[in-house]
């Protein structure tokens, strides 16, 4: 059987065709579950892909991995889940060509909704998924190895890695932080007392 032919949004690939892809070599922080391998990709239908391709999900600020965790962990539940261990990791990128989209702004003219980003309750999140899936899902055509975004929780860059866009020696673990003290973390939080 025939997949069937994907449709895209030519206006985004027009904009996304501007946008440079300058190489990337920096940090990125993951923070995963138990002994799980913070390389290890996945295609979870995520706020950047569309469930076609792998991708790995990162940011450039270890604060902005423990927000967007924090976040996810919370979604739904009254009681944080304490039994379970998540560590963190820096990781060391060399991109090749990631397009940059340095702030929430960069992201209206493809369609994103600026004023809710990141702010529609977990329920809603197909709200404003669509137009960021299709977006990752016109750069990954476009053969992009990685997007630069905003982070939806904290005032940093994440960075979405196309993981068979990257070769092994792009990507490596630079240390590996130890087990997040969440009471800590929440602590932190503007709205923690």
């Amino acid at each position: 059987m025939i997949a069937p032919r994907k449709v895209r949004d030519n206006a985004i690939i027009d904009i996304l065709e501007t946008v440079p892809k300058p190489p990337f070599e920096g940090s990125a922080w993951r923070i995963v579950r138990g002994d799980r391998d913070p390389l290890r990709s996945s295609s979870p239908k995520s706020r950047w892909d569309d469930g076609s391709f792998d991708v790995l999900y990162t940011s450039l600020d270890a604060d902005g991995a423990k927000a967007e965790m924090y976040f996810h962990l919370m979604r739904g539940q009254p009681v944080f889940p304490s039994q379970i261990d998540f560590r963190l990791f820096e990781l060391d990128l060399k991109l090749l060509g990631a397009l940059r989209f340095p702030d929430k702004n960069s992201l209206a003219a493809l369609g994103v909704d600026v004023t809710n980003y990141g702010g529609l309750a977990y329920a809603r999140k197909g709200e404003e998924y669509t137009a960021t899936q299709r977006i990752g899902e016109a750069a990954h055509f476009l053969e992009a190895d990685a997007l630069l975004i905003p982070n939806a929780r904290w005032t940093c860059l994440n960075a979405v890695l196309f993981t068979n866009r990257i070769l092994p020696t792009q990507i490596s673990i630079k240390r590996d932080h130890g087990i997040v003290d969440w009471k800590a973390w929440k602590k932190r939080l503007p709205h923690s007392s």
